[in-house]
């Protein structure tokens, strides 16, 4: 019958899911340390001793061994080496390059292996449940996990990720937007595996950009399969993204395969960020090109590249109504686009380029060409009465022109306006309130004169 402590570690280390033989080999070692101590301890000599186990009833034993050398001189270790004639003592059959075989095993040896056994097992069951979470985890960063938050506090976030393996996720890898309570579930992104003497650290996060590449791929077939690459990711955590996109298959739509039918796909994505918008723009290896997409949702109307030295500007020019789009809220939207390009942002619009003089004539000139082309574009295209806004002083913007100003009682009002031969309509209330010149901006009368003398 085995011994207790043998049936012990085996139900342990299977309870667990621990090999039996990785706790035996570690309660072997600790043994063997014991030992070595107590020999010391009474003042005896070192000597070279293995732990085995009785294949019988599964007994413990420390077993010296040594190996028999020809004499005092041919000793190489003095805890293994025995000389022919120390060895022949003790047996009489003992021969140079035998292996000498000595049971060592104290009288409460049972004891003192049961003692040490209980430390040695909990010990190696952190030891191998950590070298487990290493080995699992090593290769895995850079992957976007599934986790759920065990602790929350102001210094980290403790994020389960499965089984017994826990990351962290410090403050600043934490979106500040974001609340994190127990029990929620989200995705992180594995940022680092580490392998500490305490065991492996796992660190997540929540801010990295990469974060939203992979949510990309989990969302959309396109992007996992590399139908559509993404190109450029700039993020500021909890508020915006801009994602650059380009399709690496013909007749493939980048921007359209990224937002879905609908928009479910990118609204998958913005709600597991909890909201944080989005912009999805078309990469284009021309920079001019990327720029412009880059300051979605403005429509620039021209941009100069200059560059002086390690410096890179981009001077863009938008239609004086997209001002506030292109810039945004605290600069925010040009701040992106320069994350994702590369090239500082300067927005201008066509008032401010009209002050400009020197070597910018020629930029201002080609910008007021594509501004005129712009503008019959649109004279052509908008048809119909659009509403505006009227400003606290009166004017308004139609086909990025400025008109007005207004009666005083349509300041604050949104008045109907729409372009017809040449003249700006403006519309209250179904009545016709007042008629400017779309070229010059004159303030016409409201009917004809020419109309009023053929009705008389």
């Amino acid at each position: 019958m085995k011994s207790d402590l043998y049936t012990a570690i085996a139900q342990i280390a299977a309870e667990r899911n621990i090999p039996r033989e990785a706790v035996q080999k570690a309660l072997e070692q600790a043994l063997v340390t014991v030992f070595r101590r107590e020999r010391e301890q009474k003042g005896l000599a070192e000597t070279y001793v293995e732990v085995e186990v009785d294949p019988n009833d599964g007994e413990f034993k420390i077993i010296e061994i040594k190996r028999v050398v020809e004499d005092e001189d041919a000793i190489e270790d003095e805890t293994r080496d025995i000389p022919l004639a120390a060895a022949l003592t003790v047996d009489p059959n003992a021969y140079v390059g035998k292996e000498y075989r000595n049971d060592l095993t104290p009288p409460n040896f049972g004891r003192i292996a049961a003692q040490t056994a209980k430390q040695v097992i909990l010990q190696r069951i952190r030891d191998y449940e950590r070298e487990t979470i290493y080995e699992e985890f090593k290769d895995r960063a850079g992957e976007v996990l599934t986790g759920v938050i065990q602790r929350a506090d102001h210094r980290a976030v403790i994020v389960e990720l499965g089984g017994k393996a826990e990351a962290i996720m410090p403050a600043r890898e934490q979106v500040p937007s974001e609340r994190y309570t127990p029990g929620q579930r989200l995705k992180v992104y594995l940022k680092e595996v580490n392998a500490e003497s305490r065991g492996p650290q796992l660190i997540v996060s929540r801010t990295h950009g990469a974060l939203i590449k992979r949510l990309f791929e989990l969302e959309v077939p396109e992007v996992f399969s590399g139908a559509v690459e993404i190109k450029a990711i700039a993020r500021e955590p909890g508020l915006r993204s801009k994602v650059a996109v380009a399709a690496r298959q013909e007749n493939v739509d980048p921007v359209g395969s990224c937002v879905g039918i609908r928009g479910v796909r990118i609204s998958n994505i913005v709600d597991e960020l909890q909201g944080e918008k989005i912009d999805v723009i078309e990469y284009s290896p021309d920079i001019q090109t990327f720029i412009a997409n880059a300051l979605s949702p403005a429509k620039p109307i021209s941009v100069q590249l200059i560059e002086d030295g390690e410096q890179k500007v981009a001077r863009v020019v938008v239609p004086t109504d997209q001002m506030s789009l292109a810039i945004g809220k605290d600069g925010q939207n040009a701040r992106l686009a320069y994350k994702l390009t590369g090239w500082r942002i300067d927005v201008k619009d066509p008032e401010s380029l009209r002050m400009t003089d020197g070597d910018e004539d020629e930029f201002l000139r080609q910008a007021q060409e594509a501004l005129a082309e712009i503008r019959a574009e649109q004279e052509f295209f908008v048809q119909g009465r659009q509403p505006r806004l009227v400003r606290p002083d009166g004017t308004f913007t139609h086909v990025d022109k400025d008109f007005g100003p207004l009666p005083d009682d349509l300041i604050g009002m949104s008045v109907d306006v729409e372009l017809v031969d040449g003249i700006v309509n403006v519309h209250y209330n179904r009545d016709l309130r007042a008629r400017f010149d779309f070229e010059t901006g004159e303030l016409l009368p409201l009917y004809d004169e020419v109309a009023i003398d053929s009705a008389r």
